[in-house]
């Protein structure tokens, strides 16, 4: 089986973990502030904040930013749940804003569109969350502008696109953006086995996920109302109520380590989609479009099927390409149309443009342990099944 994804893991990342076991912290040790300095500074902003899921890292960027009950958050339906289930944990109300039929992320258009009927209805978010599907970067600078004329905050679902760059610089450096929220999932460009970092150029907002993660729990002098000072120095305080969202050294080591070759594996993946594109140009898809904004990181290389101007339909050309050892995957079934969401009131047809993506998009192997032997027999597979 050719996986649609897979991580690569190298000695030194085995030896990175190997030296952590050996150590005398396999949590709260200096390996996870290494990696949130690693990834910081990678992305050019001044902070990260590990936590041990990128879900949990967009629920507590939700609450740095104030999420609670009575307010609203959108995001895009061409996600996985949990770019819209972290406002549900807030107590929150989600909605939905179709995407660019071009680049299946966030529509600029539809946002604006949207925002101005909010603003009537009072009904505005207080934050969007913008997807950047597939490692390519959302129009920020669009969106930014309307968060400016509207008044909602943003926190970028980059988990897809650690190594991706827009308008010429590192995603997550908060240009446009009040955080940017990174997944480091085994299937993920970067792995930490599981895990996240929220960055930020926001002081305020760094320290409120910082509690937020380690149960609300510090013993920051600033922070408490009595110090250690004058109790003893085990004394700690909860000031707000957190949860338990700590990375532990092991996965902290393991991204240090894997941070060193980000470059690489995004030069390779690159690598293998223009040469997608190349051997496929001639096949009833429609391939990956680039914004020239974005330089992608290629997290997935979806592409759509043509099916009327095949003999097949997606599913029979999904179920073939996976019987012959191609594990091919579908990126994403619209959020609002999973029962959980219909029975707050969505129904299939509230966003066409992502429903029609959804209908015929199948995401093929690109990865940077793939070869192009491997690649040779995807292509081959695919003409094979759609010819």
């Amino acid at each position: 089986m050719i996986p649609y994804g897979k991580q690569d893991i190298s000695q030194a990342d085995i030896d990175a973990v190997v030296d952590v076991l050996k150590s005398d912290y396999l949590t709260q040790g200096p390996q996870v502030p290494l990696f949130e300095e690693t990834v910081a500074r990678y992305c050019g902003a001044e902070y990260g904040v590990a936590v041990n899921s990128a879900t949990s890292a967009l629920h507590i960027a939700c609450l740095a930013l104030g999420l609670g009950e009575g307010d609203w958050l959108w995001t895009s339906p061409n996600t996985f749940v949990a770019s819209a289930n972290c406002a549900l944990y807030c107590g929150a109300q989600v909605d939905f804003v179709d995407i660019n039929p071009h680049t299946y992320n966030m529509s600029v258009v539809a946002l604006e569109h949207k925002l101005q009927q909010a603003k009537l209805n009072n009904t505005l978010p207080k934050i969007v969350i913008p997807v950047h599907f597939s490692g390519q970067s959302c129009e920020m600078l669009g969106i930014y502008a309307l968060s400016l004329e509207y008044g909602f905050k943003i926190i970028e679902d980059a988990a897809h696109a650690i190594g991706g760059k827009y308008l010429g610089k590192p995603i997550g450096g908060g240009q446009y953006s009040d955080i940017t929220v990174f997944s480091f999932h085994p299937v993920k460009i970067v792995t930490t086995g599981e895990g996240g970092v929220a960055t930020t150029n926001q002081t305020v907002l760094a320290e409120k996920m910082q509690l937020l993660r380690s149960h609300g729990v510090t013993r920051e002098p600033h922070l408490m109302t009595k110090t250690s000072e004058s109790e003893g120095a085990w004394y700690y305080q909860q000031v707000v109520l957190g949860f338990n969202y700590r990375m532990t050294e092991m996965q902290a080591a393991l991204g240090v380590s894997q941070m060193n070759r980000v470059d690489e594996f995004v030069s390779i993946r690159k690598a293998f989609a223009k040469r997608y594109d190349e051997l496929l140009r001639n096949l009833p898809l429609i391939l990956p479009f680039q914004h020239a904004d974005s330089d992608s990181s290629f997290h997935l290389y979806p592409i759509l099927i043509q099916t009327d101007l095949i003999f097949k339909n997606r599913v029979q050309v999904y179920k073939a390409l996976r019987e012959h050892g191609i594990g091919v995957n579908i990126h994403y079934i619209p959020v609002h149309t999973q029962p959980y969401y219909q029975k707050m009131g969505f129904v299939e047809g509230d966003f066409p443009i992502a429903e029609a993506y959804y209908q015929q998009a199948i995401s093929i192997p690109v990865f940077h342990a793939m070869t192009f032997q491997d690649q040779d027999r995807v292509v081959e597979l695919l003409e094979r099944d759609l010819i």
